[in-house]
């Protein structure tokens, strides 16, 4: 159980969650956004997530849209992510979220929740990254749109006070050929050595990774590496790998041997998957 008393709030509008933080905040509660509430309760009982009180953003009714619109994915951020896989609308982004956790655990997980989370993993966004997905955020000054690929530097960034509120995508970027691939060492569900999250538009390839260093990212120049056409496969991915932009785990789930050898072998599936379909198109 968790050791400590805190608020619960539960506004209705955008702009009174945002009335609250601050005022919560100017009381010394330090506050925070609740969306599944998965990680406030586990990570509070350990004593790493403390707080006196906790703001639940799921009675918004723009945290919780879910449709398409003008040609775009609208994703509010309180969903859960079993609502947003059983609606297919974004089978990229559902694939990733069935290899996440456990069904019962995807109940309670949110799309916002698990972007802006503490674990390290934080799958979701690598089909977003990829697909130029756009956020939604609400703060003091007003709701802002911003590319996510530039809010997103190894976690959302936020200001003080601010939630994420929407995520929304191109329903054409929706569509395009993808992978998701998760290696674990063992067992069909748990943490990943690696995941890869593949993409490909106009003859490109993009691909985005988690599990492989503290934080999941996409790096404009593995994708340069990766296109580089002029030198073979092999030369392409050891080029790629040396790209990566910070240490490689190494934790009780894999080396950061063996998690470069399985990226290794993810990405030179990833190069043959999407030459054939390239093969396929031409025939």
């Amino acid at each position: 159980m968790i050791s400590y008393d805190f608020d619960y709030y539960q506004p209705a509008t955008i702009e009174e969650a945002i009335e609250l933080f601050h005022s919560l905040d100017a009381q010394g509660k330090n506050p925070i956004y609740f969306s599944g509430g998965t990680e406030v309760i586990t990570l509070g009982r350990l004593n790493r997530i403390l707080t006196d009180a906790v703001i639940d953003i799921k009675a918004i009714p723009e945290c919780t849209v879910l449709k398409k619109e003008q040609k775009r994915l609208i994703l509010g951020a309180g969903l859960s992510l079993t609502r947003i896989r059983e609606s297919q609308l974004f089978p990229f982004l559902s694939k990733t979220i069935a290899e996440i956790a456990d069904n019962t655990a995807r109940n309670k997980i949110t799309l916002g929740g698990n972007i802006c989370a503490n674990i390290i993993y934080r799958e979701t966004v690598l089909p977003l990254l990829l697909t130029d997905s756009q956020v939604v955020i609400a703060g003091q000054t007003g709701i802002k749109e911003r590319p996510l690929t530039k809010l997103f530097d190894k976690t959302l960034q936020l200001e003080k006070g601010e939630f994420l509120v929407q995520i929304i995508t191109k329903q054409s970027k929706t569509k395009l050929p993808f992978l998701s691939v998760k290696k674990r060492r063992q067992w069909d569900n748990g943490y990943p050595l690696v995941t890869t999250a593949a993409l490909k538009k106009n003859g490109r390839i993009k691909v985005a990774f988690s599990g492989l260093c503290a934080f999941p990212f996409y790096n404009p120049q593995m994708e340069e590496s990766l296109n580089d056409f002029q030198l073979s496969k092999e030369e392409r991915i050891e080029q790629t790998l040396r790209l990566i932009p910070s240490p490689v785990l190494d934790d009780v789930h894999g080396s950061a041997e063996y998690r470069l050898f399985v990226l290794k072998n993810t990405l030179s599936d990833v190069l043959d998957v999407f030459k054939g379909v390239d093969d396929l198109k031409k025939s």
